[in-house]
């Protein structure tokens, strides 16, 4: 085969594979500890809201999140040897990592930059879509949350400790690095930011099939600037630390919004379909 030509069919190939499996590791993640939590939840019959809450981060966030990114990146030197053998190609590239340390200061200016535009983003979109009047979904841990205030004092640190950097390593971390082997920043970062978005689709209960879509829509501003805060920065903790903030922000005023409910009950929706 012509060189330039077998070099065209590689690279083809190899945006394929990174395609398929980022999509693959955020929806596999996601799944298999959506399918650990439902079967506990069911074999367990657990009723506790707080209970349900607890194992929902430990099985989502920790063994799917967590657990997949880990396995990935301990597996991927076996998985990448066998692949670039079939390949023929030597050069693929075999290891694979993600640094995580303790920001410094440009990295805390872009914490909280970041912080501020995510939020800016989500409100702004959730409000542009309630002069719609789209029937839209709501959060299944918010939902539990508006009907028992007491899990949301537990979902507000668990959203800095530990959903946060659960998420910011399965899909930035994860799929946006692998996804960046092969594409632009640019390119990578809105795909990263895409898939992220849409996965939270099943996260939604209730609504329109339209009004989930367009409320996980939502989710793609502050995911892309989640995305550019890691290629900028190179540093999971930045945007682990601006997604977990701005969730236990949201929880914190839907809690302030049930205290005072009689005065700040129409902000609760837009709250709801803005959980990342």
């Amino acid at each position: 085969m012509d060189t330039d030509l077998r070099s065209t069919v590689i690279h083809v190939l190899r945006s394929i594979l990174a395609l398929v499996s980022s999509v693959f590791l955020g929806a596999g993640g996601l799944l298999l500890g959506a399918l650990l939590f439902t079967a506990t939840i069911f074999l367990a019959g657990v009723e506790s809201p707080a209970v349900v809450i607890v194992l929902s981060l430990v099985f989502v966030q920790g063994v799917g999140c967590i657990g997949v990114a880990l396995t990935y990146i301990r597996l991927r030197p076996v998985v990448t040897s066998v692949i670039g053998d079939v390949l023929g190609y030597p050069e693929y590239v075999r290891d694979f990592s993600v640094d995580a340390t303790v920001p410094d200061f440009e990295g805390w200016a872009i914490i909280v930059a970041g912080y501020v535009v995510a939020l800016g983003s989500a409100f702004a979109g959730a409000t542009i879509v309630s002069q719609f009047q789209v029937e839209t979904g709501q959060n299944a841990a918010a939902e539990i949350g508006m009907e028992n205030p007491e899990v949301l004092l537990l979902l507000i640190p668990a959203s800095i400790l530990l959903i946060g950097p659960g998420e910011e390593l399965l899909f930035r971390g994860i799929v946006q690095g692998r996804l960046r082997e092969v594409f632009s920043p640019i390119s990578a970062i809105l795909v990263a930011s895409f898939v992220f978005a849409m996965l939270h689709w099943f996260a939604l209960s209730g609504g329109s099939p339209t009004g989930n879509l367009v409320a996980a829509g939502l989710l793609i501003g502050p995911a892309i600037v989640l995305g550019t805060a890691y290629e900028y920065t190179d540093n999971i903790v930045v945007p682990s630390l601006i997604h977990g903030i701005y969730n236990a922000t949201l929880f914190t005023l839907l809690y302030v919004v049930i205290a005072f409910s009689d005065v700040l009950d129409e902000a609760a929706p837009q709250m709801l379909v803005v959980l990342a």
